[in-house]
Protein backbone atom coordinates (compact mmCIF):
# COMPACT_ATOMS: atom_id res chain seq x y z
CA UNK A 1 0.00 0.00 0.00
CA UNK A 2 1.44 3.39 -1.00
CA UNK A 3 1.79 6.32 1.37
CA UNK A 4 -0.86 8.28 -0.54
CA UNK A 5 -3.39 5.42 -0.59
CA UNK A 6 -6.14 7.58 0.91
CA UNK A 7 -5.53 10.34 -1.61
CA UNK A 8 -5.72 7.81 -4.45
CA UNK A 9 -9.09 6.66 -3.10
CA UNK A 10 -10.40 10.22 -3.09
CA UNK A 11 -8.90 11.09 -6.46
CA UNK A 12 -10.36 8.01 -8.17
CA UNK A 13 -13.78 8.70 -6.65
CA UNK A 14 -13.82 12.34 -7.73
CA UNK A 15 -12.58 11.58 -11.23
CA UNK A 16 -15.57 9.24 -11.73
CA UNK A 17 -18.13 12.02 -11.16
CA UNK A 18 -20.46 13.04 -13.96
CA UNK A 19 -22.86 15.50 -12.36
CA UNK A 20 -22.35 16.25 -8.68
CA UNK A 21 -19.56 16.14 -6.06
CA UNK A 22 -19.78 16.68 -2.31
CA UNK A 23 -16.74 17.25 -0.07
CA UNK A 24 -17.32 17.18 3.69
CA UNK A 25 -14.34 17.67 6.02
CA UNK A 26 -13.70 19.86 9.08
CA UNK A 27 -10.09 20.60 8.07
CA UNK A 28 -9.20 21.49 4.47
CA UNK A 29 -5.84 22.78 3.26
CA UNK A 30 -5.46 24.82 0.07
CA UNK A 31 -3.06 22.50 -1.74
CA UNK A 32 -5.23 19.42 -1.24
CA UNK A 33 -8.43 21.31 -2.06
CA UNK A 34 -6.88 22.51 -5.31
CA UNK A 35 -5.83 18.96 -6.17
CA UNK A 36 -9.34 17.71 -5.44
CA UNK A 37 -10.87 20.31 -7.76
CA UNK A 38 -8.39 19.35 -10.46
CA UNK A 39 -9.45 15.70 -10.17
CA UNK A 40 -13.13 16.53 -10.81
CA UNK A 41 -14.07 16.41 -14.52
CA UNK A 42 -14.92 19.76 -16.14
CA UNK A 43 -18.41 18.47 -17.00
CA UNK A 44 -19.33 18.48 -13.27
CA UNK A 45 -20.93 21.85 -12.54
CA UNK A 46 -22.27 21.17 -9.03
CA UNK A 47 -19.62 20.92 -6.29
CA UNK A 48 -20.60 21.35 -2.64
CA UNK A 49 -17.99 21.72 0.08
CA UNK A 50 -18.90 21.60 3.78
CA UNK A 51 -16.21 22.51 6.31
CA UNK A 52 -15.58 24.53 9.49
CA UNK A 53 -13.50 27.66 10.08
CA UNK A 54 -12.43 28.26 13.66
CA UNK A 55 -10.09 31.22 14.28
CA UNK A 56 -8.02 29.17 16.74
CA UNK A 57 -7.72 26.23 14.32
CA UNK A 58 -6.78 28.50 11.41
CA UNK A 59 -4.17 30.18 13.64
CA UNK A 60 -2.78 26.73 14.42
CA UNK A 61 -2.47 26.01 10.69
CA UNK A 62 -4.82 23.03 10.48
CA UNK A 63 -7.27 24.65 8.08
CA UNK A 64 -7.16 27.28 5.30
CA UNK A 65 -10.15 29.60 4.79
CA UNK A 66 -8.46 30.68 1.54
CA UNK A 67 -10.20 27.72 -0.12
CA UNK A 68 -13.03 30.24 -0.59
CA UNK A 69 -10.87 32.12 -3.08
CA UNK A 70 -10.05 28.90 -4.92
CA UNK A 71 -13.75 28.04 -5.00
CA UNK A 72 -14.64 31.46 -6.40
CA UNK A 73 -11.97 31.17 -9.09
CA UNK A 74 -13.20 27.69 -10.04
CA UNK A 75 -16.79 28.88 -10.39
CA UNK A 76 -18.45 25.53 -9.68
CA UNK A 77 -18.10 25.34 -5.90
CA UNK A 78 -20.41 26.34 -3.07
CA UNK A 79 -18.86 26.39 0.42
CA UNK A 80 -20.96 25.95 3.56
CA UNK A 81 -19.71 26.18 7.15
CA UNK A 82 -20.95 23.86 9.89
CA UNK A 83 -19.24 24.77 13.14
CA UNK A 84 -19.73 21.46 14.98
CA UNK A 85 -18.74 19.36 11.96
CA UNK A 86 -16.63 16.31 12.64
CA UNK A 87 -17.76 13.94 9.86
CA UNK A 88 -15.67 13.25 6.75
CA UNK A 89 -17.47 12.28 3.55
CA UNK A 90 -16.66 12.41 -0.15
CA UNK A 91 -19.21 11.63 -2.85
CA UNK A 92 -19.41 11.54 -6.62
CA UNK A 93 -22.96 11.23 -7.95
CA UNK A 94 -24.40 8.17 -6.13
CA UNK A 95 -21.04 6.87 -4.84
CA UNK A 96 -19.94 7.85 -1.35
CA UNK A 97 -16.92 7.29 0.90
CA UNK A 98 -16.85 7.98 4.64
CA UNK A 99 -14.13 7.64 7.25
CA UNK A 100 -11.54 9.58 9.21
CA UNK A 101 -9.57 11.54 6.60
CA UNK A 102 -9.69 15.33 6.32
CA UNK A 103 -8.59 17.09 3.13
CA UNK A 104 -5.10 17.78 4.45
CA UNK A 105 -1.68 16.60 3.39
CA UNK A 106 -1.11 14.39 6.44
CA UNK A 107 -4.58 12.84 6.26
CA UNK A 108 -4.39 12.03 2.56
CA UNK A 109 -0.74 10.96 2.51
CA UNK A 110 0.39 13.75 0.21
CA UNK A 111 3.19 14.71 2.65
CA UNK A 112 5.82 12.62 4.51
CA UNK A 113 4.85 10.84 7.74
CA UNK A 114 1.11 10.70 7.02
CA UNK A 115 -1.64 9.85 9.47
CA UNK A 116 -3.19 6.39 9.57
CA UNK A 117 -6.65 7.00 8.08
CA UNK A 118 -9.61 5.01 6.83
CA UNK A 119 -12.15 5.55 4.03
CA UNK A 120 -14.89 3.06 3.17
CA UNK A 121 -17.49 3.17 0.42
CA UNK A 122 -21.15 3.08 1.46
CA UNK A 123 -24.42 3.89 -0.38
CA UNK A 124 -25.18 7.59 -0.73
CA UNK A 125 -28.75 6.92 0.38
CA UNK A 126 -27.66 5.28 3.64
CA UNK A 127 -29.92 6.63 6.45
CA UNK A 128 -26.95 7.85 8.50
CA UNK A 129 -25.56 9.78 5.53
CA UNK A 130 -28.93 11.44 5.01
CA UNK A 131 -29.20 12.19 8.74
CA UNK A 132 -25.83 13.94 8.57
CA UNK A 133 -26.89 16.10 5.63
CA UNK A 134 -30.12 17.05 7.41
CA UNK A 135 -28.14 18.13 10.48
CA UNK A 136 -25.75 20.16 8.30
CA UNK A 137 -28.60 21.89 6.47
CA UNK A 138 -30.09 22.97 9.81
CA UNK A 139 -27.04 24.97 10.92
CA UNK A 140 -24.77 25.72 7.94
CA UNK A 141 -23.91 29.26 6.86
CA UNK A 142 -22.27 30.39 3.58
CA UNK A 143 -18.47 30.31 3.50
CA UNK A 144 -17.88 33.52 1.58
CA UNK A 145 -14.60 35.09 0.50
CA UNK A 146 -15.32 38.06 2.76
CA UNK A 147 -15.87 35.84 5.80
CA UNK A 148 -12.74 33.83 4.95
CA UNK A 149 -10.67 37.03 4.95
CA UNK A 150 -12.08 38.09 8.33
CA UNK A 151 -11.26 34.67 9.79
CA UNK A 152 -7.70 34.83 8.44
CA UNK A 153 -7.16 38.35 9.77
CA UNK A 154 -8.33 37.36 13.25
CA UNK A 155 -6.26 34.16 13.11
CA UNK A 156 -3.11 36.14 12.23
CA UNK A 157 -3.74 38.52 15.13
CA UNK A 158 -4.35 35.60 17.49
CA UNK A 159 -1.23 33.78 16.27
CA UNK A 160 0.87 36.79 17.27
CA UNK A 161 -0.45 36.56 20.85
CA UNK A 162 1.88 34.52 23.09
CA UNK A 163 -0.99 34.00 25.56
CA UNK A 164 -3.42 32.59 23.01
CA UNK A 165 -5.47 29.57 24.15
CA UNK A 166 -4.87 26.04 22.97
CA UNK A 167 -6.46 24.85 19.74
CA UNK A 168 -10.13 24.02 20.26
CA UNK A 169 -11.37 20.70 18.90
CA UNK A 170 -14.88 20.16 17.58
CA UNK A 171 -17.14 18.45 20.07
CA UNK A 172 -14.99 19.17 23.14
CA UNK A 173 -15.97 21.81 25.71
CA UNK A 174 -13.36 21.33 28.42
CA UNK A 175 -12.09 24.86 27.85
CA UNK A 176 -15.28 26.26 29.40
CA UNK A 177 -14.34 24.83 32.80
CA UNK A 178 -11.35 27.18 33.14
CA UNK A 179 -12.41 30.15 31.01
CA UNK A 180 -13.36 33.46 32.62
CA UNK A 181 -14.23 36.53 30.50
CA UNK A 182 -11.23 38.80 30.07
CA UNK A 183 -12.40 41.89 28.22
CA UNK A 184 -14.15 44.46 30.43
CA UNK A 185 -16.29 45.78 27.58
CA UNK A 186 -18.45 42.94 26.18
CA UNK A 187 -19.95 45.24 23.54
CA UNK A 188 -16.60 44.99 21.73
CA UNK A 189 -17.00 41.24 21.16
CA UNK A 190 -19.37 41.34 18.20
CA UNK A 191 -17.51 44.23 16.57
CA UNK A 192 -14.24 42.27 16.59
CA UNK A 193 -16.00 39.00 15.67
CA UNK A 194 -17.44 40.83 12.66
CA UNK A 195 -14.06 42.24 11.60
CA UNK A 196 -14.57 45.80 12.91
CA UNK A 197 -11.56 46.31 15.17
CA UNK A 198 -9.55 49.13 13.59
CA UNK A 199 -10.12 51.47 16.57
CA UNK A 200 -9.47 48.87 19.26
CA UNK A 201 -6.07 49.11 20.97
CA UNK A 202 -3.70 46.16 20.50
CA UNK A 203 -3.71 45.05 24.16
CA UNK A 204 -7.50 45.25 24.39
CA UNK A 205 -7.88 43.52 21.02
CA UNK A 206 -5.67 40.63 22.17
CA UNK A 207 -7.96 40.05 25.16
CA UNK A 208 -11.10 40.17 23.00
CA UNK A 209 -9.59 37.67 20.56
CA UNK A 210 -8.67 35.34 23.43
CA UNK A 211 -12.25 35.51 24.70
CA UNK A 212 -13.62 34.80 21.22
CA UNK A 213 -11.22 31.87 20.77
CA UNK A 214 -12.32 30.33 24.09
CA UNK A 215 -16.00 30.94 23.31
CA UNK A 216 -15.48 29.18 19.94
CA UNK A 217 -18.67 30.57 18.38
CA UNK A 218 -19.68 29.66 14.84
CA UNK A 219 -18.70 32.30 12.25
CA UNK A 220 -21.15 34.35 10.22
CA UNK A 221 -23.86 34.90 12.86
CA UNK A 222 -26.10 37.97 13.11
CA UNK A 223 -25.67 39.98 16.32
CA UNK A 224 -28.74 38.56 18.08
CA UNK A 225 -27.70 34.96 17.37
CA UNK A 226 -24.14 35.78 18.42
CA UNK A 227 -25.36 37.17 21.74
CA UNK A 228 -27.49 34.07 22.33
CA UNK A 229 -24.48 31.83 21.67
CA UNK A 230 -22.31 33.84 24.10
CA UNK A 231 -25.01 33.58 26.77
CA UNK A 232 -25.19 29.78 26.45
CA UNK A 233 -21.45 29.54 27.07
CA UNK A 234 -21.56 32.12 29.85
CA UNK A 235 -24.27 30.19 31.68
CA UNK A 236 -22.21 27.01 31.32
CA UNK A 237 -19.51 28.46 33.60
CA UNK A 238 -19.59 26.57 36.92
CA UNK A 239 -19.39 29.88 38.79
CA UNK A 240 -22.56 31.15 37.09
CA UNK A 241 -24.74 28.05 37.48
CA UNK A 242 -26.16 29.31 40.79
CA UNK A 243 -27.63 32.32 38.98
CA UNK A 244 -29.18 30.04 36.38
CA UNK A 245 -30.59 27.66 39.00
CA UNK A 246 -31.71 30.12 41.71
CA UNK A 247 -32.24 33.36 39.77
CA UNK A 248 -29.73 35.24 41.92
CA UNK A 249 -26.00 35.20 42.60
CA UNK A 250 -24.21 36.96 45.47
CA UNK A 251 -21.12 38.82 44.25
CA UNK A 252 -19.08 37.71 47.28
CA UNK A 253 -19.98 34.08 46.51
CA UNK A 254 -18.99 34.58 42.88
CA UNK A 255 -15.66 36.04 43.96
CA UNK A 256 -15.01 33.10 46.31
CA UNK A 257 -15.82 30.66 43.49
CA UNK A 258 -13.27 32.40 41.30
CA UNK A 259 -10.63 32.09 44.04
CA UNK A 260 -10.91 28.29 44.11
CA UNK A 261 -7.66 26.62 43.05
CA UNK A 262 -5.43 29.46 44.22
CA UNK A 263 -4.52 30.66 40.72
CA UNK A 264 -6.01 34.14 41.27
CA UNK A 265 -5.29 36.72 43.94
CA UNK A 266 -8.17 38.27 45.86
CA UNK A 267 -7.92 41.38 43.71
CA UNK A 268 -7.88 39.31 40.49
CA UNK A 269 -10.92 37.34 41.65
CA UNK A 270 -12.74 40.59 42.47
CA UNK A 271 -11.97 41.98 39.03
CA UNK A 272 -13.02 38.70 37.36
CA UNK A 273 -16.32 38.72 39.28
CA UNK A 274 -17.01 42.30 38.16
CA UNK A 275 -16.25 41.32 34.55
CA UNK A 276 -18.58 38.31 34.70
CA UNK A 277 -21.32 40.56 36.14
CA UNK A 278 -20.81 43.06 33.30
CA UNK A 279 -21.07 40.31 30.69
CA UNK A 280 -24.25 38.97 32.30
CA UNK A 281 -25.75 42.45 32.40
CA UNK A 282 -24.92 42.95 28.70
CA UNK A 283 -25.97 39.55 27.33
CA UNK A 284 -28.67 38.50 29.80
CA UNK A 285 -31.65 40.12 31.52
CA UNK A 286 -29.97 40.63 34.89
CA UNK A 287 -29.29 43.59 37.15
CA UNK A 288 -27.26 44.34 40.27
CA UNK A 289 -29.06 44.81 43.58
CA UNK A 290 -27.28 46.38 46.63
CA UNK A 291 -28.49 44.01 49.38
CA UNK A 292 -25.56 43.56 51.75
CA UNK A 293 -23.03 42.21 49.26
CA UNK A 294 -24.27 43.10 45.80
CA UNK A 295 -26.33 40.43 44.05
CA UNK A 296 -26.84 39.65 40.38
CA UNK A 297 -30.52 38.92 39.82
CA UNK A 298 -32.42 37.59 36.84
CA UNK A 299 -34.88 39.94 35.15
CA UNK A 300 -34.87 43.57 34.05
CA UNK A 301 -34.38 46.33 36.60
CA UNK A 302 -37.62 48.19 37.31
CA UNK A 303 -37.40 51.97 37.18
Amino acid sequence: MTQDHVWRQIEQLLSSAGEKVVLVAPFIKKEVFQAALAAIPACVRDITCVTRWSVAEVAAGVSDPEIAELAAADGRVTISLCHNLHAKLYSADDRCMVGSANLTGKATGRVPAPNIELLLEIPMDHPEVQRMFTAIDATAVPGTVDLARKIREQADLLQADEDRPRVLVAGQDEQLEDWVPETRNPERLYRVYNGRHRNVGSDVLAGVLRDLACLDIAPGLEERAFGAAVLIRLRAMPEVRRLVEAGRLNMDDLQRELLVGGERSTEQAKRAAETVAEWLRYFDEVHLVPVGPWEIRQGRELS
